[in-house]
């Protein structure tokens, strides 16, 4: 059993997933080592993100929780930018892109609005 107040969130299910997704993908991709530090920006980001989650479950204090969401959020959306130059480079089909792109966006909407609920009950008992 999992002690975590909101280990089956649904923020905490599909950052996993994005993860798994990027680490699969990245793993399918063949290159040479000039071209590696491209996909390997996209494994760090792309996993970034929901270890950040997972870190968010533990934080501090309220302030912490948004800090560690806020850094997710934007290594999600930094996801988003590899997985375009990968398209654009040929290096990923426009199909893989786009159903890559649509989980990114998905997170990010999740994020966002798990950082907007927590300042807005930071306001509420302020």
């Amino acid at each position: 059993m999992d002690i975590r107040k909101n280990a089956n969130s649904p923020l905490e299910v599909k950052s996993y997933n994005l993860a798994v997704r990027i680490v699969n993908l990245v793993k399918s991709i063949q290159c040479t080592p000039k071209e590696y530090g491209m996909l390997n920006q996209l494994f760090r980001s792309g996993t970034a993100v929901g270890a950040l989650v997972s870190e968010a479950v533990y934080a501090q204090s309220p302030a912490d929780f948004i800090n560690k969401l806020s850094v997710s959020l934007k290594e999600c959306n930094e996801s988003i930018y590899w997985l375009r130059l990968l398209r654009d480079t040929n290096y990923i089909t426009e199909s893989e892109h786009d159903s890559m792109e649509k989980d990114c966006r998905e997170v990010l909407a999740l994020l966002i609005s798990s950082i907007k609920t927590t300042k807005n009950n930071i306001k509420k008992v302020g």
